[in-house]
Protein backbone atom coordinates (compact mmCIF):
# COMPACT_ATOMS: atom_id res chain seq x y z
CA UNK A 1 0.00 0.00 0.00
CA UNK A 2 1.74 3.12 -0.86
CA UNK A 3 1.84 6.17 1.49
CA UNK A 4 -0.75 8.91 0.96
CA UNK A 5 1.61 11.34 2.84
CA UNK A 6 4.27 10.63 0.21
CA UNK A 7 5.18 13.54 -2.24
CA UNK A 8 4.19 12.81 -5.86
CA UNK A 9 6.53 12.55 -8.88
CA UNK A 10 7.22 16.22 -9.98
CA UNK A 11 8.03 15.07 -13.78
CA UNK A 12 4.59 12.35 -13.11
CA UNK A 13 2.13 15.63 -11.89
CA UNK A 14 3.53 17.88 -14.76
CA UNK A 15 2.58 15.33 -17.21
CA UNK A 16 -0.83 14.76 -15.40
CA UNK A 17 -1.59 18.50 -15.41
CA UNK A 18 -0.20 18.97 -18.98
CA UNK A 19 -2.85 15.83 -20.23
CA UNK A 20 -5.61 17.33 -18.08
CA UNK A 21 -5.24 20.86 -19.45
CA UNK A 22 -4.83 19.51 -22.88
CA UNK A 23 -7.80 17.43 -22.75
CA UNK A 24 -10.25 19.98 -21.40
CA UNK A 25 -9.05 22.63 -23.76
CA UNK A 26 -9.32 20.25 -26.76
CA UNK A 27 -13.23 19.71 -25.51
CA UNK A 28 -13.99 23.44 -25.53
CA UNK A 29 -12.31 24.46 -28.86
CA UNK A 30 -13.37 23.87 -32.28
CA UNK A 31 -9.56 23.52 -33.64
CA UNK A 32 -8.89 20.63 -31.01
CA UNK A 33 -5.87 19.87 -33.07
CA UNK A 34 -4.28 23.22 -32.57
CA UNK A 35 -4.13 23.01 -28.82
CA UNK A 36 -0.67 22.23 -27.28
CA UNK A 37 0.11 22.69 -23.71
CA UNK A 38 3.71 24.02 -23.41
CA UNK A 39 5.70 23.50 -20.24
CA UNK A 40 8.16 25.76 -18.51
CA UNK A 41 9.52 24.43 -14.92
CA UNK A 42 11.43 25.90 -11.56
CA UNK A 43 11.79 24.97 -8.42
CA UNK A 44 8.86 26.14 -7.21
CA UNK A 45 6.61 26.21 -9.54
CA UNK A 46 5.26 25.17 -13.44
CA UNK A 47 3.69 27.10 -15.65
CA UNK A 48 1.68 25.50 -18.38
CA UNK A 49 1.31 27.72 -21.61
CA UNK A 50 -1.28 26.91 -23.26
CA UNK A 51 -1.54 27.78 -27.11
CA UNK A 52 -4.97 27.35 -28.71
CA UNK A 53 -6.02 29.06 -32.35
CA UNK A 54 -6.20 32.42 -32.94
CA UNK A 55 -10.19 31.54 -33.60
CA UNK A 56 -10.44 29.65 -30.77
CA UNK A 57 -9.17 32.27 -27.98
CA UNK A 58 -12.38 33.49 -26.74
CA UNK A 59 -14.16 29.92 -26.08
CA UNK A 60 -10.85 29.41 -24.24
CA UNK A 61 -10.94 32.78 -22.18
CA UNK A 62 -15.14 32.90 -22.49
CA UNK A 63 -17.29 35.62 -20.99
CA UNK A 64 -14.96 37.88 -18.67
CA UNK A 65 -13.07 35.40 -18.54
CA UNK A 66 -15.12 32.93 -16.80
CA UNK A 67 -13.66 29.64 -18.64
CA UNK A 68 -9.85 31.08 -18.04
CA UNK A 69 -10.93 31.51 -14.47
CA UNK A 70 -12.44 28.08 -14.23
CA UNK A 71 -9.44 26.23 -15.93
CA UNK A 72 -7.62 28.04 -13.33
CA UNK A 73 -9.63 26.85 -10.95
CA UNK A 74 -9.47 23.22 -11.88
CA UNK A 75 -5.52 23.84 -11.93
CA UNK A 76 -5.18 24.67 -8.35
CA UNK A 77 -7.34 22.09 -7.08
CA UNK A 78 -5.96 19.86 -8.66
CA UNK A 79 -2.28 20.97 -8.19
CA UNK A 80 -3.19 20.97 -4.30
CA UNK A 81 -3.04 17.14 -4.54
CA UNK A 82 -0.14 17.06 -6.44
CA UNK A 83 1.99 19.36 -4.13
CA UNK A 84 3.29 21.72 -6.55
CA UNK A 85 2.23 24.98 -7.35
CA UNK A 86 0.89 25.31 -11.04
CA UNK A 87 -0.47 28.51 -13.16
CA UNK A 88 -1.92 28.95 -16.49
CA UNK A 89 -1.45 31.33 -19.34
CA UNK A 90 -3.38 31.37 -22.55
CA UNK A 91 -1.76 32.28 -25.80
CA UNK A 92 -2.87 32.46 -29.63
CA UNK A 93 -1.46 29.69 -31.39
CA UNK A 94 0.41 31.59 -34.03
CA UNK A 95 2.25 34.43 -31.30
CA UNK A 96 5.69 33.89 -30.85
CA UNK A 97 5.91 36.58 -28.27
CA UNK A 98 4.61 36.24 -24.48
CA UNK A 99 4.10 38.91 -22.29
CA UNK A 100 6.35 37.49 -19.61
CA UNK A 101 9.19 36.70 -22.00
CA UNK A 102 11.29 39.97 -21.70
CA UNK A 103 13.94 39.12 -24.53
CA UNK A 104 10.87 39.68 -26.90
CA UNK A 105 10.56 43.24 -25.99
CA UNK A 106 12.71 45.87 -27.77
CA UNK A 107 15.56 46.99 -25.99
CA UNK A 108 15.38 50.48 -24.49
CA UNK A 109 18.18 53.46 -24.42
Amino acid sequence: MSDPNAIPDSNLAVSEMQALMTEITRALVDDADAVRVEVLTDREATVLRLHVAPSDIGKVIGKQGRTARSLRTILGAASMKLQRRFSLDIVEADRTDHPNDSHNYPERD
